[in-house]
């Protein structure tokens, strides 16, 4: 253990050293610190002695594993100046690597919950949050997990596919998991589940946050909780409601045993993670839990009044221009990197962590820099939601190389070609044509070819946690969130979505063939498009949560997959799974460089045709009433020589499109289709034409004949 200098601030969060356990918390303009423990007979309170540098620390030998702590502060209450100092209110530690117990809020608390002006913290202190109310801090050992022979897989983006997933929405109701461990850590690394994934293709499990999160007092006084996680509590801490195991210990135990099993069977774990704001809300709306009472002023971004400056849409934002709280996200970051062994994080709301001192977003934020410079951090997967609610806060495209991005722009395109559109069309009305979709499916390089960053820079999405599922997409063309209790005001009115004629469930045979197709076009054009891919769990099979498109609040069967299968369903999960087999064969699908549109020996060559077979003309892209489209992947060498034709047609009825004739090309295979024309495993010769139903996509590859190289 090191020898610790009593003039030098430790690591902040607890520490090990030769003298004993030391602990350090931030908070730079306290008067005063007490650590405290919980004792069978209530609290004892032990005063930090040690201050240097706004840090506050000391030895405390009683901090061992399975000790419940945390702290109270004394120093000024100045609202005005951002100061909310209250020695009454029980803190938790920032770097808690485990938390027990939660929130909970007494019959005090729930009259400021339900009354007209919500929860308001008063002008003076009080003890309305006193220690009963908030979880405790606890001691854990972090080196005793045996992780065996763990190896991280690792996995190339070209080769990606990403599974967004909810730990307890995604395993509660697994026939093949036992009762006991569904919704739990340990139901991620049942055999049942990694079948699943692993048959499906999948390669990287993104979860939705497993961070210590609480829910909003105005949830609570609703009778609902915060189901999706995005409320931050504690960044160190797995969240104790998804396991198991009851004690603390077991908790990170089996968080820690679902990542080895995943790790296994050659499945990687990203982490959404939401450093941009907490559990406290604004000073009107949110309570007292941890880093409002230990430094206010400096663990978030204040206007000259001492009120929050929330680009969050959730009350408060966290100050990363500071370099204390930028140290603690970092910290954090590398904690589930090297204790937990994750595999890489998907930031929520990415811009508020990268505002400047002028509250403008930075590109090269003292935030982004040290990403890219820190030798642990570096080398996992970094994938940016890059937008807020503050100004300008849409930045897709535009953060720096060691970041991948969720594309907006292609679900936004994916969504409006296969769907609104065509809707549009029924209705006598023009669409959009194809130049947009084109763009996204070459991979978007009008967002992403800047530093030299390719296609695998974009995560390509149809559908994420908020927003209709994918088979809602297709049922619905209006939000349904009243089960929300905010009278269907919340989630986004702007869908693209179709209803394909009857809004909701239908049982007319047609209706429901026609919606069916539509889910297979958005499929197959989001995983057979270069960038990497992003599936939202259940997806796959058909699942709906009738129309509400932001079920953040929703812990039932609602949001939970089911696994009982219709027949269409298990046949919509075979077309799934087939999809993902042909991205993983056509490498030309999925390089990491964009394909250009002339002939370069050695790269993939792109070019689009129209249903004449002839290469697209400005006067055709321009064409908003145009639907049908036909783009080709091929290489330029003859002793490699592959190519990759899809036929994307969203017309209202059945076309004839004359595919097109290259050089050393002798015909075509069909290996896909989503609708009627020619199925799957015929035979299409050079040039000739096929008849396709109306939006279909139709994926062929090339017959290699011994004629001349292409030359372009």
């Amino acid at each position: 253990m090191p020898r610790r200098s009593i003039e030098r601030p430790p690591p902040l969060g607890l520490t090990s050293t030769d003298a004993g356990p030391e602990v350090a918390v931030l908070a730079r303009h306290a008067t005063a610190v007490e650590v405290c423990l919980s004792t069978p007979d209530g609290e004892r309170r032990i005063p930090l002695r040690r201050n240097a540098h706004g840090i506050w620390w000391d030895l405390v030998p009683e901090l061992v594993p399975g000790t419940r702590y945390g702290f109270r502060v004394h120093g000024p209450w100045s609202p005005d100046e951002g100061h909310r100092h209250n020695p009454a209110k029980l803190l938790l530690d920032p770097y808690a690597r485990a938390v027990d117990g939660e929130v909970t809020w007494g019959p005090e608390v729930y009259g400021h919950v339900v009354g007209e002006n919500g929860w308001t913290d008063p002008d003076t202190p009080d003890d309305r949050d006193s220690a009963t109310h908030v979880p405790r801090s606890v001691v854990v050992d972090h080196d005793g997990f045996d992780w065996g022979q763990d190896a991280r897989p690792d996995v190339p983006w070209t080769e990606m596919v990403l599974y967004e997933a909810h730990v307890r929405g995604l395993t509660m109701r697994h026939p093949g998991i036992p009762e006991e461990i569904r919704g739990t850590y340990a139901a991620l690394g049942h055999p049942a589940l990694l079948e699943h994934l692993t048959s499906l293709g999948v390669t990287s499990l993104e979860l939705l946050p497993i961070q210590a999160f609480t829910s909003e007092p105005a949830l609570v006084g609703r009778g609902l909780v915060n189901y999706w996680g995005y409320n931050s509590l504690g960044y160190f801490a797995p969240h104790a409601g998804y396991a198991a195991a009851t004690d603390p210990q077991g908790v990170v135990d089996e968080a820690k045993g679902a990542v080895r099993a995943l790790h296994e069977a050659g499945i990687e774990v990203i982490l959404d993670v939401v450093y941009n704001h907490t559990a406290e809300q604004s000073v009107r709306d949110g309570p007292t839990l941890s880093f409002r009472g230990l430094d206010n002023r400096t663990y978030y971004r204040l206007d000259d009044r001492g009120r929050d400056i929330d680009v969050t849409g959730c009350g408060n934002t966290l100050d990363l221009r500071d370099p204390q709280v930028a140290r603690m996200v970092l910290d954090s970051l590398r904690h589930w990197v090297q204790d937990f062994h994750v595999d890489g994080f998907r930031f929520d709301l990415a811009p508020a962590l990268a505002r400047g001192r002028d509250d403008a977003y930075d590109r090269e934020h003292a935030f982004h820099v040290a990403l890219e410079a820190d030798p642990v951090l570096s080398r996992v997967k970094l994938v940016a939601e890059p937008w807020d609610v503050g100004v300008h806060g849409w930045r897709t495209g535009q953060f720096p190389a060691v970041f991948a991005e969720w594309n907006d722009r292609f679900r936004d395109a994916t969504r409006t070609f296969w769907l609104a559109d065509v809707g549009r069309r029924l209705h006598g009305q023009p669409g959009h044509g194809v130049r947009e979709l084109a763009t996204r499916v070459a991979g978007s390089a009008d967002l992403f070819a800047r530093d030299g960053r390719g296609p695998i820079a974009s995560v390509n999405l149809v559908t994420a946690h908020d927003g209709f599922t994918l088979a809602d997409l297709t049922a619905y063309e209006h939000k349904h969130n009243h089960a929300n209790g905010e009278d269907n005001r919340d989630g986004h009115g702007d869908n693209r979505s179709w209803n394909h004629g009857v809004e909701g469930p239908d049982a007319d045979p047609e209706v429901l063939r026609h919606r069916r197709r539509s889910i297979r076009n958005l499929l197959g054009t989001l995983l057979l498009s270069p960038g990497v891919p992003m599936l939202v769990a259940g997806d796959e099979l058909g699942r709906t949560q009738q129309g509400n498109n932001n079920a953040y609040c929703q812990d039932s069967g609602l949001t939970w997959v089911d696994w009982e299968l219709a027949e269409w369903q298990r046949a919509l999960l075979a077309d799934t799974t087939q999809l993902l087999a042909l991205r993983r064969e056509l490498a030309l699908l999925r390089g990491p460089e964009f394909a250009r549109f002339d002939a370069v020996p050695g790269r993939t060559r792109l070019r689009w045709f129209d249903e004449h077979g002839e290469v697209m003309t400005e006067e055709r892209w321009n064409d908003p009433h145009r639907c049908t489209i036909t783009v080709v992947h091929d290489t330029l060498h003859q002793d490699d020589r592959a190519a990759v034709a899809l036929l994307l047609h969203a017309g209202t009825g059945r076309t004839t499109t004359r595919l097109p004739d290259l050089d050393g090309v002798e015909g075509w295979e069909v290996r896909f289709a989503s609708g009627t024309g020619s199925p799957a495993g015929s035979e299409v010769g050079a040039g000739a034409e096929v008849e396709v139903g109306a939006t279909t996509l139709t994926v062929l590859t090339a017959r290699v004949g011994a004629g001349r190289p292409a030359d372009g």
